[in-house]
Order: structure tokens, then sequence, then C-alpha cells
């Protein structure tokens, strides 16, 4: 098993299309699983953290040295997002706590949502659009179509699935391997992906 590892890690690391769709396949259920478990069965939750762990051992995968199983590699990885995630959570709920404490911040918030976008921040709004464009247009398979058919067309997972002609529930896995291949691809271009995606 672990010369099967070593092999798609290599394989991997040389770009191989085919090598990072069967490693987001096998994968991402997997780990998300592996989250859910941890989770107390909180979905929303256990998909971001097999997403950041999936994204982060991509970044990393020249320290995957074969000596345990990859899957092994890939749930400490989500251990650590897991923990992260735990601990983002706690801080927002304290910083939520004192900002709707503080009103005069509420009202300095809402006064500035209430101005319309500067001419800087529509260039750098189109200027992320046409990276992302170019981003999802490079994606394997059918990647780049599935998450603009949803975010961009706004089309439900039920018409996806009608689309690919596959179940609702394995549109819904596509989705969600999809956004891990998206999120691995911007940063393998150096963006953070949160400056690009909402």
């Amino acid at each position: 098993m672990r010369l099967d590892d070593r092999a798609l890690v290599a394989r991997l690391l040389t770009g191989d299309e085919h090598a990072f769709r069967s490693f987001f396949d096998e994968y991402f259920d997997r780990l998300y699983r592996f989250a859910l478990s941890r989770t107390a069965g909180r979905a929303d939750v256990a998909e971001e953290a097999a997403q950041r762990a999936l994204c982060r051992a991509v970044r990393a995968l020249s320290q995957y040295r074969g000596e345990a199983a990859l899957f092994t590699w890939l749930a400490q990885i989500c251990r650590n997002e897991l923990a992260e995630l735990a601990e983002g959570e706690r801080r927002r709920g304290g910083r939520e706590a004192s900002f709707d404490a503080d009103e005069r911040a509420l009202r300095r918030a809402q006064s500035v949502a209430d101005d319309g976008p500067a001419p800087e921040e529509q260039l750098r709004a189109a200027h992320a659009a046409g990276e992302l464009r170019r981003v999802l247009d490079g994606l394997p398979g059918r990647y780049g179509d599935i998450l603009e058919w949803k975010y961009l067309e706004e089309w439900s997972v039920q018409r996806i699935a009608d689309e690919l002609g596959s179940t609702f529930e394995a549109a819904q896995s596509a989705l969600a391997r999809a956004r891990v291949a998206l999120r691995a691809a911007l940063e393998a271009r150096g963006h953070d992906w949160h400056e690009l995606l909402p």
C-alpha cells in the first residue's frame, strides 16, 4: 500500500492531472467521514476541515516520506485543521459578543456598508474575477463546469446531478471535490483563496 501511496504522490508532484483527480476522488470522502465523526455530526465543519486538509496536503506533498499510509498522514493534517477550526470558532464567538456590545462600532460598520464600492475596489474585483475564471478553466475534468454551474449560474445540486447524469449524492460529492481542487489550484498560483472566493 505504501508503495502505491508513494507512487501517487510522485505523480502528484509532477502535476499529473489524472493523479490529482484520483487523489481528490479517493481521499475527500474518507477525510470528510473522518472529520464528521469528530465534529458531533456537523457537516459544514467536517467539509471545511476535509477541504483545508487536502489543500494543505497538496502544498506539503514533498514532505510525505511514505513512512505511514497516505491516509494516516492526511488524517493527522485533518486533526490539526479541526483543532484550528474549533479555536477559530472560540475566538470569533468572543469577538462577535464584544462587537455586538459596542454600539458605536456597529453604527460605523453600518455606515461603511451603506457606501458603494470605491473604483479601486471595483478594479480589484474585476481582476479577481478574471483570475478566478482562468483557474476554473484549468481545473481537471468537469470541476470547472460544476463550480460555474453552482456559483456563477446558481444551479441547484439536483440540476447539476441531472446535467451530469448522476445521483444527488454523487453531484454533492463532486461539488465538494471541485471546491478542494479550486482552492488547491488558487494556492498553487500564490493566491489566498479567501481573496478570490466569497
